[in-house]
């Protein structure tokens, strides 16, 4: 059997990055995908899907020190349904992506609010990296959130 998740995206929101008890880093953040297509009436019609991602340990740091709301990411990794209550004690139900595989696309600065583009020598060095990262012995029903 196979779980295996490929996604290009942008960056939702800020990644929000703790470290638990035994010191390990998780981050989590939402990643929007979009689709375009034409309906029946031939109008070109764009559908945005939100998928929650969840980085460990190594991928957890880099996102951390380079991640950013607009970035674009190419991530791989598992689906994981997790329940928890909420604060009034009922069972909800959450969809994650697991990623042990994070590829940063695109350029450092590229989402900067001057609106200014690097030049080529200027380039990220992890702008075309790819960070692998094994699944973690912890199970996503530890997550701090």
């Amino acid at each position: 059997m196979i779980n295996k998740v490929i996604l290009v995206g942008h960056v939702g929101k800020d990644p929000e990055v703790r470290y638990i008890d035994n010191g390990a880093a998780v981050a989590q953040f939402s990643l929007a995908t979009n689709e375009t297509y034409k309906d029946k009436t031939g109008n070109r019609v764009e559908k945005t899907e939100w998928h929650n991602i969840v980085l460990w340990r190594g991928l957890a740091e880099v996102v951390e020190k380079y991640v950013k709301k607009g970035d674009q990411l190419y991530i791989e990794g598992k689906i994981r349904t997790r329940s928890y209550d909420d604060k009034d004690g009922n069972k909800k139900y959450i969809t994650e992506i697991v990623a042990d595989t994070m590829q940063m696309m695109g350029k450092k600065g590229s989402g900067d609010s001057k609106g200014a583009v690097p030049s080529p020598q200027s380039e990220d060095k992890f702008a075309h990296s790819t960070v692998n990262e094994p699944e973690p012995p912890l199970e996503t029903d530890d997550l701090p959130f």
